[in-house]
């Protein structure tokens, strides 16, 4: 059995629909907690409550369904975790720990987290960061990405458990209106785009940041898992790069499909801080090396 934590989120659903078509239905368990699943998630096969919080809760569901491997999206995001960091660090840093050593004890194969370019900091080269560079984040989100990577590759040197991440960019979708990520005016402008023909972007114009469409997002994840360990020289800090644009560029190309389209700028100090100190680009030779990597888009 496959468990996917964080099924209701923009990541969640699309991940279980495709390893649901790849491997059945009945072998894909949909974790959820407090947003309920969208109707397609909920109906086409199992689902459970999944709290990451609570290690003795989380334990029997592993064991009760024979989970073998866990795709871990459970997160909060990084503005809503900078307005409640006790929570953030309760899901994003414990409930790191609480899979990892909950999946070692019951003998999970493999474990998939990913991590993201908010582990990058001020100090972090900002175009064509290296897979291997001094990251720093200044956010809690970010911090616990960083966590994320090193607690991950710890279980893996010390305990043998295969724990594999990679650092998603932006993550352009459809399916789910994504909520407190810095990166989702690039979802948020299309929805404007089509309801309204307008959006107020939080971010300036010349905000240039990696985005990724979310079948590279799926084909990266899974590709990760499907690799060989033993051609892996990294395992939870993956670089994975697609492209990068600003919301100017962004809100031009919207224009040529709808030409009514307006966009104004009313800017949000914390989400542009927050972006300020990410990358621009990502040198993901690593991946390609390693896994093959090569985005569809």
């Amino acid at each position: 059995m496959i468990l996917v934590t964080g099924s209701a989120g923009q990541i969640g659903t699309e991940l279980v629909t495709e390893l649901r078509n790849r491997h059945g239905s009945e072998n894909v368990l949909a974790g959820r907690h407090k947003t309920p699943l969208p109707e397609e998630i909920a109906s086409s096969g199992p689902s459970e409550i999944v709290n990451v919080t609570e290690p003795e809760q989380l334990k029997s569901t592993l064991l009760t369904h024979g989970v073998t491997q866990i795709f871990h999206l459970s997160s909060i995001l990084s503005v809503l975790a900078e307005s409640d960091i006790q929570t953030a660090h309760q899901v994003n840093i414990n409930g790191v720990f609480s899979i990892l050593n909950t999946a070692f004890e019951t003998n999970v194969e493999q474990v998939i987290i990913p991590s993201s370019i908010a582990a990058f900091g001020v100090d972090t080269p900002r175009t064509l960061t290296p897979n291997d560079t001094i990251q720093r984040p200044s956010t809690v989100y970010g911090i616990s990405k960083v966590f994320t990577e090193l607690i991950g590759n710890y279980f893996y040197s010390r305990f043998g458990l295969d724990v594999r991440g990679l650092r998603l960019p932006g993550v352009i979708s459809w399916k789910t209106e994504p909520t407190a990520g810095t990166t989702d005016y690039a979802v948020a402008m299309f929805y404007g785009a089509i309801r309204d023909n307008k959006y107020e972007c939080y971010l300036r114009p010349d905000t240039l940041l990696p985005m990724m469409y979310m079948p590279d997002a799926i084909k990266s994840l899974l590709d990760l898992s499907d690799a060989n360990i033993t051609d892996l020289a990294h395992h939870s800090d993956f670089n994975v790069n697609a492209m990068s644009f600003t919301p100017s560029e962004l809100a031009e190309a919207i224009k040529k499909i709808n030409p009514k389209f307006q966009i104004t700028y009313n800017i949000d100090p914390l989400r542009q801080s927050i972006a300020d100190s990410w990358p621009s680009s990502l040198d993901d030779s690593a991946a390609r090396e390693e896994w093959k990597w090569k985005p569809d888009f």
